[in-house]
């Protein structure tokens, strides 16, 4: 199965980190970053969709992150 996570953060090195982190455990990038600024807290926030392809069969009780 084809897994999908969007990963986001704060645009600091924590955002860079959870995505090397992804990259470390097999994951792949899957099209370009984004970035947004949320007025409501004056912090510009950065975001990466990550792709994964793993045995067996997708249940929406799938634990994305353990994979």
């Amino acid at each position: 199965m084809k897994l999908y996570r969007f990963l986001s953060e704060e645009d600091t090195s924590a955002f860079c980190h959870k995505v090397t982190d992804a990259l470390n455990k097999g994951w792949e990038l899957h099209g370009s970053p984004t970035q947004t600024f949320c007025q409501q807290t004056g912090v510009m926030r950065c975001g990466q969709a990550v792709v994964k392809e793993v045995e067996g069969t997708y249940t929406p009780d799938t634990k994305l992150g353990e994979h």
